[in-house]
């Protein structure tokens, strides 16, 4: 997940919660439309939260999930976000 646009979007929201599906896409590269799958399915599978703001959206890494495969199951979202991003 660290290398894929799971990822990449994870990434690009614990920069910046309120950022616009369309700079995230244009931040990972993908189209708005990927970000917006990914966004789905990161919420599915509640590593991701969204807050509605008026018209805005925040979007909130579940820092305390888990990754899914098992050989990197023992890693939370956030040990990866330290990591790449460094304590917020």
């Amino acid at each position: 997940m660290f290398s894929s646009n799971h990822g990449h979007v994870l990434v690009s929201s614990a920069l910046d919660s309120e950022a616009w599906m369309r700079d995230v896409a244009e931040a990972v590269r993908i189209t708005e439309r990927a970000v917006q799958q990914i966004v789905r399915d990161l919420m599915g599978h509640d590593d991701l939260r969204k807050e509605k703001i008026v018209r805005r959206n925040r979007y909130e890494v579940v820092r305390g999930a888990h990754f899914r495969h098992d050989l990197e199951a023992s890693v939370s979202l956030g040990d990866l976000l330290d990591l790449v991003v460094g304590h917020r």
